[in-house]
């Protein structure tokens, strides 16, 4: 049975982030600063003198991967799975379900899982409110990724649809457009020397692998080669 002593104390649920650095990448482009740690770290050095428990460990023998993972390789499922959701969320902010998956994978019973997992719920060491919500403020100033595919990346990390809907709703259309143009602005000057239909096509492209909406790239890229002098009336879309 869990002491309760050896619980994590109560902590401040995790700041919103700012900027690229701020949040998390974590979903291609998830490699954006802390957030990017969907990767766990591992030491591949052995370790020589006393063990976990105080023993002499044989230097000329291995240790099990448990140790270098900083978890107690043998004793109670609950202080191993407690083990492995601090180190995991060192530096790194994770969803609840991104931390029960890794419990899963190194056997924890799922009912030691729910209930090592609440306890940082309750303490504030888990919190996916502030998790989305400074997910899409990383992810939008730092990748300029629209609503709809920061939702897409929310729902890779386990993040409940209410939630999800509630960060997203921090972007209006307005900003949105905003910063669709801002990202077609430093974009274009690298198309030039390019046929009229090839640069829409390029830089329209290039907002909707950020899921921007069609309607909304096609417009803000028209716009922006009609300032450049490019006559776009004939143009079908």
């Amino acid at each position: 049975m869990t002491r309760r002593t050896d619980w994590p104390g109560p902590a401040d649920p995790p700041r919103r982030g700012r900027g690229p650095g701020g949040a998390p990448d974590g979903a291609g482009d998830e490699a954006d600063g802390p957030w990017s740690g969907d990767q766990e770290g591992r030491s591949g050095r052995r370790r020589r003198g006393r063990g976990a428990f105080g023993r002499h460990q044989d230097s000329g023998s291995p240790p099990s991967s448990r140790a270098e993972d900083g978890e107690p390789p043998t004793g109670d499922p609950a202080e191993r799975a407690r083990a492995i959701c601090l180190r995991l969320l060192t530096g790194t902010p994770r969803t609840r379900k991104q931390l029960a998956d890794a419990l899963r994978k190194r056997d924890i019973p799922d009912e030691v899982a729910e209930e090592v997992l609440s306890r940082f719920e309750e303490v504030g060491l888990i919190n996916d409110e502030a998790f989305a919500d400074a997910w899409v403020e990383s992810r939008h100033h730092g990748r300029g990724l629209a609503r709809r595919a920061l939702a897409r990346e929310l729902r890779t990390k386990g993040v409940d649809s209410a939630l999800i809907e509630e960060a997203v709703g921090q972007l209006d259309a307005e900003q949105e457009e905003a910063t669709a143009r801002e990202l077609v602005a430093r974009k274009l000057r690298s198309t030039r020397g390019l046929d009229r239909d090839k640069r829409l096509r390029r830089l329209a492209g290039m907002l909707a692998r950020k899921g921007y909406p069609e309607g909304m790239a096609l417009r803000v890229v028209r716009q922006a080669l009609e300032e450049e002098g490019e006559d776009t009336e004939d143009l079908e879309y």
